[in-house]
């Protein structure tokens, strides 16, 4: 439910520095009666209180949650906004932990954090989870994701070096299908157990601009440098602002999903609930993904 007048709303927030994440964490920053925490890796967000938080190493991402956990002591989360993301690299380099680096950084760390905010957000809080719709084959046809089996993810071609452009691609939509799945368990565990908590799946579309692919490798960058100016000749591309916005409204319960949908869609600035692909809406690659990407980052299966 909206907030009350008159009380403290905390929101906690990654991918808040740029992109559409600093304008969806000006919105929220700027609503009265709103605290907002920020991870980051060093750049501060105006308004918001920022702490350290370098989603490539599971040890950081441990410590910036706990670090949350006792700076709020018995105040609950009320809003947690999981927006950051690494896009299409081109590389393979292996994180610290020996993950492969997009599926570490995009998925893992995300579950991870999910999973230590848990027991301290407030029982009517919104969890958002940014994903993108390049994970159903229908809309990405280039290279959509094949499976969501964590530990194939996560190790595959760690350490080899580079990857060929469609792997890369495929690297990143299968984190984002990751994500979906690991928004669909929370949802649906909590539903098992009587939790109000309101989970939302996020595609903001095609969105040039948010510095996604900061991290891309040469041949990478000419691509996207290619294919930006001819998509805008025929389709409607969001904006940062019209993306960030819609973010901000998901979060602050200015727009809430109908009733048993978890996947909001922006596209052609029209944000609709469709279904998400049928891989996504799997049960038993849910639960297999939950189960297995908890052995990774060292935690039991049950949420």
């Amino acid at each position: 439910m909206p907030k009350l007048r008159g009380t403290m709303r905390t929101v906690v927030m990654t991918g808040a520095t740029s992109g559409l994440g600093a304008v969806a964490a000006r919105y929220i920053s700027q609503t009265p009666d709103t605290r907002l925490i920020v991870g980051s890796r060093g750049k501060r967000v105006d308004d918001a209180e920022t702490e350290s938080l370098d989603l490539s190493r599971l040890a950081s991402t441990r410590a910036f949650a706990q670090r949350v956990c006792q700076l709020l002591g018995d105040t609950p989360i009320d809003v947690l906004v999981l927006n950051a993301g690494l896009g299409v690299t081109g590389d393979s380099l292996a994180t610290e932990d020996g993950y492969e680096t997009v599926f570490a950084t995009n998925h893992l760390a995300h579950y991870l954090l999910l999973r230590l905010f848990v027991p301290h957000l407030s029982p009517t809080a919104t969890v958002v989870v940014t994903t993108s719709d390049t994970h159903d084959p229908k809309i990405n046809k280039l290279a959509p994701p094949r499976h969501a089996y964590a530990d194939a993810l996560a190790l595959p071609e760690a350490g080899k070096g580079s990857l060929g452009i469609l792997d890369s691609f495929r690297a990143y939509s299968s984190s984002k299908l990751c994500n979906l799945l690991t928004a669909r368990g929370l949802a649906q565990y909590g539903a098992e157990r009587g939790s109000s908590v309101t989970v939302v799946a996020y595609n903001p579309g095609f969105t040039p601009g948010t510095g996604l692919n900061r991290s891309a490798n040469r041949t990478v960058r000419t691509v996207m440098s290619a294919v930006v100016p001819v998509a805008r000749r025929f389709l409607h591309i969001n904006t940062v602002v019209e993306a960030g916005r819609v973010l901000a409204d998901l979060a602050l319960g200015e727009v809430r999903p109908p009733d048993g949908r978890i996947y909001a869609s922006l596209v052609r600035g029209e944000l609709t609930w469709p279904d998400p692909a049928p891989l996504a809406r799997s049960d038993s690659a849910m639960d297999s993904l939950w189960r297995d990407s908890a052995a990774l980052v060292g935690l039991e299966p049950n949420p």
